[in-house]
């Protein structure tokens, strides 16, 4: 006897995947939009919980976290923490998130003069006060990259990395494969 036609087929359960952007431009989470109609495919393979396509704000349990941008003030640190307490594997995606990036080149600066040039004597800048509201995030002295601080399982290179890498890592790892990525897909302009 032949199955109903309307019979159930089962349905392969879809990794969720999460993303989140700490000390850096956006600009990774850019390129990885600039996968354009691949996401569509995406879509299909994955469930999004923190992202920009979701405005989640916080991360649930994940499969997959990608994390763009350095460490530099205190909630960079927690952000990090617990986005990687939920994430099963964590990829470090760009300059910022692997090396600290452009953020970083202020690390060969004393931060309180940073503050004082900035806050102080800066032309065009209300003089005053170093902004000491507890609302606002503590700096860090330096800015950090993520492994720093918490394990990072892949490292996506590049400022930003090219959406074409962006879409062969993402798939490599949903087909269960061990990220490949060949020199025509990583350039550094």
């Amino acid at each position: 006897m032949n199955a109903p036609m309307n019979a159930a087929q089962p349905v392969a359960k879809k990794l969720r995947v999460a993303t989140t952007s700490l000390a850096g431009c956006f600009g990774c989470h850019m390129s990885f939009l600039d996968i354009d109609e691949r996401i569509l495919k995406l879509v299909e393979l994955v469930e999004f919980d923190r992202s920009p396509i979701t405005d989640i704000k916080h991360c649930g349990p994940c499969d997959l976290g990608i994390i763009e941008g350095g460490l530099c003030n205190a909630e960079n640190v927690h952000v990090l923490r617990e986005f990687r307490k939920n994430c099963k594997v964590l990829i470090a995606m760009g300059a910022c998130a692997i090396n600290g990036g452009l953020p970083a080149q202020r690390n060969h600066l004393d931060l309180r003069d940073i503050l004082e040039e900035v806050y102080q004597t800066e032309a065009g800048v209300s003089h005053g006060i170093i902004p000491n509201d507890p609302e606002l995030p503590l700096p860090l002295n330096k800015v950090h990259p993520i492994h720093e601080v918490v394990k990072v399982d892949y490292f996506l290179p590049g400022c930003p990395p090219p959406a074409d890498a962006i879409w062969k890592l993402l798939t490599d790892l949903l087909a269960g494969r061990t990220p490949s990525l060949g020199h025509g897909l990583m350039h550094y302009d």
